[in-house]
C-alpha cells in the first residue's frame, strides 16, 4: 500500500484475512474485513472526475460509479430534492395547509419530543409564521402523555382555537385518539415517517413516504424531511393563489434547511440521495448563524469551527433530546424559533444542564441493565434478542441504553421501564433485523398496548402479564432475521496504512466525503505496526484512552482517542502495552484546537501485534 496515500493493495488484503480471517476476533471481538474495491472502477472514477485514487476507491466501495460520482461529491437540492405532489395526499395537506394561512385560522403543531419531532415542529412554524400564518407548537410531555396524539391534548387545542393541526414524526398509527378527534370536527393532518399498516388513521390527510400503499421511493427520508416537502408544496400552493406580495414577503425556504439538516442527521437515517443533499446544504446555512436559537447551542456546546454532520449528531442533537428526555419536552422546539437572543441564551443553557443531567441517569441506568444482562446470561452467549427490564427506569434514556446494549452484545436490544403494571419500552436493532415490523406484529397480535417504529428503532407500551408472551414473539421474529447465533459483528476497513500515511494531506483528500451518517460511514483506516509511545485513562469516569502512536522506527507521530475502551478488552491492553506494536482500527479526522489543526485517530478496535 502507498504509505502516503492510505490505499489498500493485494498484500494488504491478504494480511488481513491471514491475521483475522480464519475465525480469529479482534480486542473487541469483531471481524475485520477489507471493503473489495473494484479496482478498475476505483480508477476509471479518479481518473474521470481527476481526483486521488483513494477517493475513487472509496467512492467505488459504496457502489458509485462514473455516472453517480459527481452528484455525489457535489449534492445540490436542485437535481436531488422530489416533487413534494409525488406523495400521496400531499395536494390535499399542502391546499389546506395554504388555506388555513390564508384565513388566519389558528394552526396547531403537535410534535413528537425527540429532535426529528423538534425540528419537524420548528420548520413548519418557521414557515407559516415567515408566511403571515397564526401558529402555536404543543409538545406532549414524555412521562405524562407518552409518544405520539392523545386525544385530551387534541380536543385541548381545538377548544383553545385550533381549527388545523399538524401532527409531525408521530401520527400513523395513532388509530384510536385520531378517530375521536375526526368525530369532534377537527382537521388533522399527520406527517410522519415511520412504517404504515394497511389501515390508516382517521384524519384530514396523511402524508408519508412509507404508508403501505405508497410508490415513493424517499422512504428513507426523516420527518423533517417529509415536513419540508410539505412547506415547499404549500409554498407554491400560496404563490399560486398570489397570497405573497410587496407588503407581504415570500420566506426564504433555504433558511430552513440548517434545522431540517439538524433532525435528518440526528434521526440517524441514510445520508444518500436527497437527505444528503438537505443536509449538505443544511450545514452550509448553519454556518452563517442566521437561527438565532442554533447559535446559542453552538457557543453553549463550544463548538468553534464549521459545523458537520459529527457537530449535528454528537453535540448539538443531545442537547435538544435532552428537554424531551429529562426536562421539558418542547425546549428544544422553543430554542429553534425564537428570535430573542437573551431567550435563545438561557434555553441553550437550561439544554446543556439538562444533557448533563441524562448523562448521569443514562449511566445509572446502563450499569444496571448490563449487570442484569450478564447475570442472565451467566457466561452464556446472548440469544437473538436482548430483553431488559427495570423497575422505574428513566424513560427518557432507555433508548440510548438500548443502543449501547446493542452495541455491546451485537444484538436487537429492547429496554423496558416498569410503572406499575405497564412497561414503556424502547428498541434498537442490528442490520438485517427488522424490530419495527415485529414490534407492529406483536401490537396486531395483542401482546402490547401500542407500538410502532421501523428497522433499525422502535417504541412500545406493554403489560406486565404480557411481558413473556411478547420476549418469545419478538425472539421468533429476530430468529428469522438472524438466524438462532448471529455472527460476530463485522468491522469494515476501507483501506490499510501506517502512521506516516495517515497524514493532513490523506484526511483533506477524504472530507470531500462528507457529510458522513448512515449509508455514507467516516473511511475507516487499519494502521499497521503502531507503537504506542503514551497511553493515558482519560474522561471523568476513565473509562477512555488517549494515545500517541508514532512508526515502529519512529516516523510519523498521530494522537488518538479510543472512547469507552474500558468496556471491553481493548483498554486494558492498550494501557498495558509494554512496547509491543499494535494495529489499530478507526477514523481519521481533523482536530482543531485554538485554531490549529492536527490528525487525529478515532480508534474503533485493536489487535496486537502484525509485523
Amino acid at each position: 500500500m502507498g504509505e502516503g496515500t492510505g490505499e489498500a493493495t493485494g498484500e494488504g488484503r491478504a494480511c488481513v484475512t491471514e491475521m483475522l480471517g480464519a475465525g480469529n476476533l479482534s480486542l473487541m471481538g469483531k471481524r475485520w474485513l477489507l471493503k473489495a474495491a473494484d479496482d478498475r472502477q476505483a480508477l476509471g472514477i479518479s481518473q474521470s472526475l481527476n481526483v486521488p485514487e483513494i477517493l475513487g476507491r472509496v467512492l467505488s466501495d459504496r457502489g458509485l460509479d462514473v455516472e453517480t460520482a459527481p452528484d455525489f461529491l457535489d449534492p445540490k437540492l436542485k437535481t436531488q430534492l422530489p416533487d413534494p405532489m409525488h406523495l400521496k395526499d400531499m395536494d390535499k395537506a399542502a391546499s389546506r395547509l395554504a388555506d388555513a394561512i390564508q384565513a388566519n385560522e389558528n394552526i396547531a403543531i403537535f410534535g413528537d419530543y425527540d429532535v426529528d419531532g423538534a425540528t419537524s415542529s420548528a420548520v413548519l412554524k418557521r414557515f407559516i409564521q415567515g408566511s403571515g400564518g397564526k401558529v402555536k407548537i404543543y409538545i406532549p410531555d414524555r412521562l405524562e402523555e407518552g409518544y405520539g396524539p392523545n386525544a385530551p391534548a387534541l380536543l385541548n387545542l381545538q377548544k383553545e382555537g385550533a381549527s388545523l393541526v399538524v401532527t409531525v414524526d408521530c401520527g400513523q398509527t395513532s388509530f384510536e385518539p385520531l378517530a375521536e378527534v375526526f368525530e369532534a370536527g377537527l382537521d388533522v393532518i399527520v406527517v410522519d415517517h415511520h412504517q404504515g399498516e394497511a389501515t390508516l388513521p382517521k384524519a384530514f390527510a396523511v402524508v408519508n413516504p412509507n404508508r403501505l400503499d405508497e410508490a415513493s421511493p424517499h422512504g428513507q427520508m426523516a420527518a423533517v424531511g417529509v415536513a419540508f416537502l410539505l412547506a415547499v408544496a404549500t409554498h407554491a400552493k400560496l404563490r399560486d393563489a398570489a397570497w405573497y406580495s410587496d407588503k407581504r414577503k415570500a420566506p426564504n425556504l433555504m433558511d430552513l434547511l440548517d434545522v431540517v439538516a439538524l433532525g435528518t442527521v440526528c434521526d440517524v437515517v441514510p445520508l444518500s440521495g436527497v437527505n444528503r443533499a438537505l443536509v449538505t446544504q443544511g450545514l452550509k446555512v448553519m454556518a452563517t448563524r442566521q437561527n438565532v436559537g442554533l447559535t446559542a447551542l453552538a457557543d453553549a456546546a463550544a463548538i468553534t469551527e464549521a459545523p458537520s454532520a459529527y457537530h449535528l449528531g454528537f453535540f448539538l442533537g443531545p442537547r435538544i433530546n435532552a428537554g424531551g428526555r429529562v426536562g421539558q419536552s418542547d425546549l428544544g422546539a422553543r430554542l429553534l424559533t425564537t428570535e430573542n437572543v437573551g431567550e435563545a441564551t438561557a434555553l441553550a443553557q437550561r439544554l446543556c444542564e439538562l444533557n448533563a443531567d441524562r448523562q448521569e441517569i443514562e449511566a445509572a441506568v446502563l450499569e444496571e441493565a448490563t449487570a442484569q444482562v450478564e447475570k442472565r446470561l451467566g457466561g452464556d452467549i446472548p440469544g437473538p434478542i436482548v430483553i431488559v427490564i427495570g423497575e422505574g427506569w428513566h424513560p427518557g434514556v432507555i433508548g440510548i441504553v438500548a443502543s449501547r446494549i446493542k452495541e455491546k452484545y451485537n444484538r436487537p436490544a429492547c429496554v423496558i421501564s416498569m410503572l406499575g403494571d405497564t412497561g414503556s419500552a424502547s428498541g434498537r436493532s442490528v442490520k438485517g433485523a427488522d424490530l419495527g415490523a415485529a414490534v407492529i406484529a406483536a401490537r396486531q397480535s395483542g401482546l402490547l398496548v401500542k407500538g410502532g417504529g421501523h428497522a433499525m428503532a422502535a417504541g412500545f407500551t406493554v403489560e406486565r402479564d404480557k411481558l413473556a408472551d411478547l420476549e418469545d414473539f419478538l425472539a421468533d421474529r429476530m430468529i428469522q432475521d438472524l438466524g438462532e447465533t448471529p455472527p460476530p459483528p463485522g468491522l469494515f476497513i476501507d483501506a490499510i496504512t501506517g502512521v506516516e500515511g495517515a497524514n493532513y494531506r490523506l484526511v483533506k483528500t477524504l472530507e470531500r466525503l462528507a457529510p458522513f451518517g448512515v449509508s455514507n460511514p467516516e473511511p475507516r483506516f487499519c494502521i499497521k505496526n503502531a507503537k504506542i509511545v503514551k497511553a493515558d485513562p482519560v474522561g471523568a469516569d476513565q473509562s477512555h484512552v488517549r494515545l500517541i502512536l508514532t512508526g515502529q522506527s519512529g516516523e510519523g507521530k498521530l494522537t488518538a482517542i479510543a472512547f469507552r475502551a474500558f468496556d471491553s478488552d481493548l483498554g486494558p491492553a492498550l494501557v498495558q502495552h509494554a512496547g509491543k506494536p499494535f494495529t489499530l482500527v478507526g477514523r481519521l479526522r481533523m482536530n482543531v484546537w485554538n485554531g490549529y489543526e492536527s490528525v487525529q485517530l478515532m480508534v474503533d478496535d485493536g489487535i496486537q501485534g502484525w509485523d
